[in-house]
């Protein structure tokens, strides 16, 4: 997989994960250490997108 293509896997797995941490926060019965997870994800995800990206 050339580093365009896992750009492009990163991003949609963080639109993913964005998407997954507003469901949660909005679903009142989320614990918050759930969503605590998913942002983290989400970080983690984000860091390597500008890693790549530079």
């Amino acid at each position: 997989m050339n580093v365009s293509a896992h750009l492009d896997q990163l991003k949609r797995k963080h639109q993913t994960l964005s998407d997954a941490v507003e469901e949660a926060q909005r679903s009142p019965g989320t614990d918050d250490l759930a969503i605590a997870d998913l942002k983290k994800q989400k970080l983690r995800v984000k860091e390597e997108i500008v890693r790549l990206s530079s």
